[in-house]
């Protein structure tokens, strides 16, 4: 995907540094896999679309997290909007759906995104990789509440995930994604045994304490 080099720039060196101010479920490796993604999706359903303005709701689209994790998406969406230097790659309309876009991307989000943009967003921010997948539910466990043990963070990311993923979970379906659904039928099968996805995710989160990356 050839994204404007001049915005790439920019985005590289002025947007994703602010990016250190989440936890590491919502870091800058998170934005990162999200735009890769973004253009994995617009590739495989052949969507004709301005694959800059893809580019920079996938880059903005966490980055108010540290601020309201419960309204970040309004927060960033806010964010984006203030940021005058975008002008110069985007008229007022793509700017607005670029802002529609990342206020919109919310899994749990009542009402469907309002534009493409948004959809394409959405469903690259869901996880796609069940290690990552557990792994993140715990970082982000632990960021609400530090005090926790591990078995209740292993508990509450259990019943997150079975509520998003499970088979009557919210999270929707919007293209034609290879990767989401063999992770989806990884995880749902996971989710059958909850004795089992809790030992598993003790595995992962004990080898992150081992490699100190937690």
């Amino acid at each position: 995907m050839r994204i404007t080099e001049e915005l790439k720039q920019y985005i590289e060196e002025k947007v994703f540094p602010e990016y250190n101010k989440n936890e590491s479920g919502h870091g800058i490796n998170h934005i990162k896999d999200v735009i890769r993604r973004s253009f994995e999706l617009v590739e495989e359903n052949q969507l004709e679309v301005n694959i800059d303005m893809v580019y920079v709701i996938a880059a903005y689209h966490d980055i108010g997290h540290h601020i309201d994790s419960k309204t970040h998406e309004i927060i960033s969406a806010d964010i984006m909007s203030k940021d005058k230097n975008l002008s110069k790659f985007f008229n007022e309309e793509e700017l607005k759906i670029i802002k529609e876009a990342i206020e919109d991307h919310r899994a749990s989000a009542k009402e469907n995104p309002r534009s493409i943009y948004g959809k394409i967003v959405s469903s690259a921010d869901r996880n796609n990789k069940v290690e990552d997948c557990l792994r993140r539910t715990y970082t982000y466990g632990k960021k609400l509440n530090p005090d926790a043990t591990d078995e209740e963070l292993f508990l509450r990311a259990y019943n997150v995930l079975q509520n998003k993923f499970g088979e009557d979970g919210y999270a929707k379906f919007y293209f034609k994604d290879s990767q989401y659904e063999n992770f989806l039928k990884e995880l749902r099968s996971l989710l059958k045994d909850k004795d089992k996805y809790i030992n598993t995710q003790r595995e992962y989160i004990k080898e992150l304490k081992k490699e100190k990356k937690i």
